[in-house]
C-alpha cells in the first residue's frame, strides 16, 4: 500500500471537526434529493443554536462528469451568481455552512480535479463509497470499490495531500467486525478527517434494507483512535431516534436520509406543549409532528425566494379549528367548478430556465416522497401532483391550496370526533406479538411511528422476512430451502439485479443529456415518459424509485 505523505497544513480530523462546530445533525448526501433549496428546509426548523450544529451534504456528483462539462457543474452546483464572483446558493458563506460536497470515483486524478472545483464553495469534500445501486456497480464507485482497498486509498489520499479543505468519507459496513475494522483503518490512513458509518451491508436494499447495525458503529468507536469523528446512519425515523443512536454507539454525530426526506423536520425539537402554534400539531395523546401544510408552505417559499427569486406570496395564516371555515366554502366551490365541463386548454408559458434549476428540477419527488401518507389518503390531489410539474411553480401553488383545505377538514374531523378519527386508524394497525423483535416484525415501529395523514412521518419498510410473505420479493428454485432469511435475501438480490440495472440505464443516460445536450435529461427523461404512460401510475412508481436512488 502507497506510503502516506505529509498533508498540506490545514485542520485535520477532530480539530477540523470542532472548528465547524461540531455538528451532531447531518442531512446526508442523497441522489439529486439534497439540494440548495431542500438543506434550507432542513435548517428552517432549527433555532440558530441547533443551526449551528447542523451540517448538510450535496447530492453524490459525478466527479467525472464534473471535472470535465462546465454544463454538467453548472446544472448541479450553483456557488455564485451567473457572470459574477458573487455567492449565491450552494456553499454560501452567509445560508449554507457548513457544507460538504460528496462526489463518486474511481479516477484519483478526475476526483481531484473535480474537487478543486468545489474547494472555495465548502468546507469538505466527501468521497462516496456506500452506494449500493446497480449502476454504481456498472460504474464502479460506491460501495463496489470495497474490494479495491488500495484505490481507495488513493482516492482520498490524493485529495488529503493537494485539496485545500478536508476529505472525509461514508462507508457500509463489511460481513465481519474485523473486516469493517480494518476498511476503517485504511480510510483514515489515507487521511480521511471523518468517518461516516452507514451500518448496513452492500446488499441490504431495497425491500432487503432491514435494520442497520448500530452494535458495529459501536465497535469502531471502542476500537479506533478516541480523536476519530464518526457520525453513524441508519435507523433514523423520527427527532427522538437520534440521541438513541448517539448512546447506542458513542457516535459524534447522526446521519439521517429517508427520515429527513419524510421530515425535514427531523433533527428540531418539539415545541413544548401548549406553545405548537400553527405549524406543530399535537394530539389527544400527546404525539405529533409537523403539518404537511406548513412544511409545504415553508417549501414553497424557499423556491419562490431563492430559484425564482421573488417574493413568496402573501398567504393566510395556516387553519387551526377555531378560525373561521368561510375560506373553506369558497375552495370547496371553486373545486366544484374546476370539475365541471372541460374547458379548452390554454397554452402556459412556464419560464424554461426553471426546469434547469436542481431547486426546482426535484419539487415534485421531494412533495410525493414528503406527502406519501397524505396522497394515499387523497388521490384527487396525488392526480394534481403528478399533472403540475409542466405548469411551473402555479401547479405547485394549486396543490399547496389543495393540500391546506384537506388538513383543515381533517383537523376539524378530528375535533368533531374528539380524536376518535384517528383512533380508529391506530385500532386498524396490526398488533406486534411480545416474542418479535423488529428485525421480524415492523409492526411495533409502524404503531410507534403513525401519525394521522395531515402529519409529515416516515415510510416503514417491511422487513425482508414481510417482504417475502407478501410476495415482493420471490426466491428462484435453487434459493428455496434455505430458511426464511437466506431465502428472502436471495429473491431481493435476484429482483434487483433487474431493478438496479434499468435505473443504471435511466440515470446515465439522464447525465449524458445534462453534460451534452440542449435539454436537461431529468426533465426531458421526465416528458417522454409522461407522454407514453400514466402519469399518476408513473408517479406512484417514483415513490419506490426514489426509494432505491437514496444514496449510501
Amino acid at each position: 500500500m502507497a506510503e502516506q505523505a505529509a498533508p498540506v497544513k490545514k485542520l485535520h480530523g477532530r480539530a477540523f471537526y470542532e472548528s465547524i462546530g461540531s455538528p451532531k445533525y447531518i442531512v446526508a448526501p442523497m441522489v439529486d434529493q439534497s439540494e440548495f433549496a431542500w438543506r434550507m428546509l432542513s435548517r428552517s426548523f432549527m433555532t440558530p443554536e441547533e443551526n449551528a450544529k447542523l451540517l448538510a451534504y450535496t447530492p453524490m456528483l459525478h466527479a467525472r462528469l464534473f471535472a470535465q462539462e462546465a454544463k454538467y457543474r453548472n446544472a448541479h452546483f450553483q456557488a455564485l451568481r451567473p457572470d459574477s464572483d458573487e455567492p449565491w446558493l450552494d456553499g454560501n458563506p452567509s445560508i449554507d455552512r457548513p457544507l460538504f460536497v460528496q462526489f463518486c470515483a474511481n479516477d484519483p486524478d478526475k476526483l481531484l480535479e473535480a474537487a478543486r472545483h468545489v474547494a472555495p464553495h465548502c468546507d469538505a469534500v466527501d468521497l462516496n463509497l456506500g452506494c449500493p445501486q446497480g449502476i454504481a456497480r456498472k460504474g464502479h464507485y460506491g460501495a463496489f470499490l470495497q474490494e479495491d482497498q488500495d484505490l481507495i486509498f488513493r482516492l482520498i489520499n490524493i485529495l488529503h495531500k493537494e485539496l485545500p479543505v478536508p476529505v472525509t468519507a461514508k462507508i457500509r459496513i463489511l460481513e465481519t467486525k474485523e473486516q469493517t475494522l480494518a476498511y476503517a483503518q485504511n480510510v483514515l490512513k489515507a487521511g480521511a478527517s471523518i468517518l461516516t458509518v452507514h451500518g448496513r451491508l452492500r446488499q441490504q436494499k431495497g425491500h432487503l434494507t432491514g435494520l442497520a447495525d448500530w452494535n458495529m458503529i459501536k465497535f469502531l468507536r471502542d476500537n479506533l483512535p478516541p480523536e476519530t469523528v464518526i457520525f453513524a446512519n441508519g435507523n433514523i425515523l423520527q427527532e427522538e431516534d437520534v440521541q438513541k443512536c448517539l448512546d447506542a454507539t458513542g457516535a459524534d454525530g447522526v446521519m439521517s436520509a429517508e427520515g429527513n426526506l419524510s421530515d425535514p423536520g427531523i433533527f428540531a425539537r418539539s415545541p413544548p406543549v401548549g406553545e405548537e402554534g400553527r405549524e406543530y400539531w399535537r394530539g389527544r395523546d400527546g404525539n405529533g409532528g409537523w403539518r404537511v401544510d406548513a412544511v409545504m408552505r415553508r417549501y414553497l417559499d424557499l423556491i419562490h425566494k431563492y430559484a425564482l427569486s421573488s417574493r413568496p406570496p402573501e398567504r393566510r395564516p395556516l387553519f387551526v379549528p377555531g378560525d373561521d371555515t368561510a375560506w373553506l366554502t369558497e375552495s370547496a366551490e371553486a373545486e366544484a367548478d374546476a370539475e365541471g365541463p372541460a374547458r379548452k386548454k390554454v397554452k402556459k408559458t412556464v419560464d424554461k430556465s426553471l426546469h434547469t434549476s436542481p431547486n426546482f428540477s426535484a419539487m415534485q419527488p421531494h412533495l410525493f416522497h414528503m406527502l406519501r401518507h397524505f396522497v394515499s389518503r387523497h388521490t384527487d390531489v396525488r392526480d394534481m401532483l403528478a399533472k403540475c410539474r409542466h405548469d411551473g411553480i402555479d401547479g405547485y401553488e394549486r396543490v399547496l391550496a389543495a393540500v391546506e383545505t384537506k388538513v383543515a377538514e381533517g383537523l376539524l374531523e378530528y375535533e368533531k370526533t374528539d380524536g376518535q378519527s384517528f383512533a380508529d386508524e391506530l385500532k386498524a394497525l396490526p398488533e406486534a406479538q411480545d416474542d418479535e423483535g423488529d428485525d421480524v416484525s415492523s409492526a411495533r415501529t409502524v404503531r410507534r411511528c403513525k401519525r394521522p395523514w395531515w402529519v409529515v412521518q416516515p415510510i416503514i419498510r417491511p422487513v425482508p422476512k414481510e417482504a417475502m410473505a407478501k410476495g415482493a420479493i420471490q426466491a428462484k428454485k435453487k434459493d428455496k430451502g434455505k430458511g426464511v432469511q437466506a431465502t428472502a435475501q436471495a429473491a431481493a438480490e435476484n429482483a434487483a439485479e433487474t431493478i438496479t440495472e434499468t435505473a443504471a440505464n435511466t440515470t446515465e443516460g439522464a447525465a449524458r443529456s445534462v453534460s451534452g445536450s440542449s435539454t436537461n435529461g431529468p426533465t426531458k427523461v421526465a416528458a417522454e415518459g409522461e407522454k407514453g404512460a400514466d402519469a399518476v401510475q408513473m408517479q406512484k412508481e417514483e415513490l419506490e424509485s426514489r426509494d432505491r436512488l437514496v444514496a449510501g
